[in-house]
């Protein structure tokens, strides 16, 4: 390669637009729903009696509250990305998902004998779901923190622990098709175990990988 061919050679470099933010986050979502689904079907698949539990409003209340998790950690997240939003980020969004879990909690200690209280809140797959749900979302948790240096968070371990809440909303959110327990006893201490550690290595990762 002769001078001017270097010449060109950098100035084509020089000359590349950055993926978009709001491309990138369509990219990285779709490749996590990818992602944690793999994971999901060749790890887990669902229940045997899925299709008869979606007759149940207990099953369906799993995935109406990890789904609002992931739903207002995603909008939120997306106002972290850029620098200085996060004094505007309305960050009573992610209590959506924990306060219907906790309407559901209380429903059903109203609604179930105390002496099956313990019960239903240790279940029967508490060591599988704390295992699969970090598992099914360590991909997505990558992804998202991808984007996040694809931004310029100004608060990188919030961020990342937003992204956390992100992707263990969105791997317990297929968890829960696999996942024999629909106590909600057992989804909010169980399920907000296996999260939580998604948002804690999250705040830990982004300060790392988020500089700017």
């Amino acid at each position: 390669m002769d001078t001017q061919d270097l010449i060109r050679a950098m100035a084509a470099d020089t000359g590349r637009r950055p993926l978009p933010l709001r491309t990138a986050w369509r990219v990285a979502l779709v490749l996590a729903v990818v992602a944690a689904g793999v994971v999901f079907v060749l790890a887990l698949g669902p229940r045997p009696d899925a299709v008869a539990a979606l007759e149940t409003l207990r099953f369906l209340f799993k995935f109406v509250v990890t789904l609002a998790l992931a739903g207002s950690a995603f909008l939120l997240l997306r106002r972290l990305v850029r620098p200085g939003a996060e004094a505007h980020a309305p960050l009573g969004w992610l209590l959506a998902g924990p306060a219907l879990l906790l309407a559901g909690v209380g429903l059903e200690l109203l609604a179930v004998p105390a002496a099956d209280w313990w019960a239903r809140l240790v279940g029967i797959n508490a060591r599988v779901c704390l295992t699969f749900i970090p598992l099914i979302g360590a991909a997505p948790l990558v992804l998202f923190l991808a984007v996040l240096r694809h931004g310029a968070p100004a608060r990188p371990a919030l961020a990342g622990a937003v992204a956390g809440l992100l992707a263990g909303g969105l791997a317990a959110s297929f968890y829960a098709a696999h996942c024999p327990d629909d106590s909600p006893l057992f989804v909010a201490t169980w399920y907000s175990l296996a999260i939580a550690g998604l948002a804690v290595a999250g705040a830990i990762l982004a300060p790392r990988v988020a500089r700017w």
